[in-house]
């Protein structure tokens, strides 16, 4: 029986054949072996549709991304709501990223907000998504605002408005638009931006021309990659292809899952 002389051990056709089906299978292998992110998405209290909206981030940010989700979403609509979660300390063990999706603003309880930010501070990234930007802010800690990297306290009414890039190099805003004309949403007025706070996207006040907020950015919250928007009120906003994409690229970027172009490093994408 004759052997095919391009996969003949002896010669240099052979070598260089062998050679080649190790590159593709090393490749294709290291393509499709990547283990999917396991994201948990805490969701729950006030004043938003999270019964809708958690089928709608979780679903839309799979379709984009390796990613996969253990989601809580806790009963209740209270501001005062302190999720049972938090009472363990070990919360986000075995979790590659948190989206913080909740709405507990009127939570002052030093330590148990101190516990939540801790796990941050600790390695574990976080994506903060509108109301998680407003809970616990009535609190005397600023260890969640810190690792937020904002401060807000209230928003306005709810009406369109326009949502400008400000760093368009950045690898999360390469593929956002210079402007965004957002649905009716409520824009969070931005107080203050903490040090480690990188603004990427911030919104005018309508009929105000120098009165602006940061609306999206990144963080760095001890050890974490944090990336934050105060948008998302409501399910028109985050229906939208633009939100979807935004927040699947500022999640990829917290994990270091995100490359130089706005794209998913290999593995981690969706074909």
């Amino acid at each position: 029986m004759k052997t095919n002389q391009l996969f003949q051990p002896g010669g240099s056709r052979g070598r260089i054949g062998i050679l080649a089906l190790a590159v593709f299978f090393t490749l294709n292998f290291a393509t499709q072996a990547a283990e999917p992110l396991r994201a948990l998405l805490i969701c729950g209290g006030c004043c938003h549709d999270y019964a809708a909206q958690k089928k709608i981030l979780s679903e839309g940010i799979s379709a984009r991304a390796n990613v996969t989700w253990t989601i809580v979403h806790e009963a209740g609509d209270g501001k005062d709501r302190a999720f049972d979660l938090y009472t363990n300390a070990n919360w986000g063990k075995g979790f590659d990223v948190i989206v913080h999706d909740e709405c507990s603003g009127a939570v002052t309880n030093v330590a148990f907000v101190e516990g939540i930010a801790k796990v941050h501070q600790s390695g574990v990234p976080a994506v903060m998504l509108h109301c998680a930007i407003h809970s616990y802010r009535l609190s005397a800690t600023d260890e969640w605002r810190k690792t937020l990297g904002i401060s807000s306290m209230r928003h306005q009414p709810r009406r369109p408005f326009a949502v400008a890039n400000v760093k368009a190099e950045h690898p999360i805003m390469k593929a956002f638009p210079a402007k965004w004309q957002n649905e009716a949403d409520e824009l969070y007025e931005c107080v203050k931006e903490w040090p480690d706070c990188v603004p990427l996207g911030k919104a005018l006040t309508p009929g105000k021309e120098d009165d602006t907020h940061t609306v999206i950015w990144v963080n760095t919250a001890g050890k974490a990659r944090v990336f934050g928007t105060t948008l998302g009120h409501g399910n028109e906003t985050v229906s939208q292809e633009v939100y979807l994409d935004l927040v699947t690229r500022g999640l990829l970027w917290a994990c270091d899952k995100l490359d130089a172009d706005g794209k998913p490093k290999a593995g981690y994408g969706k074909k």
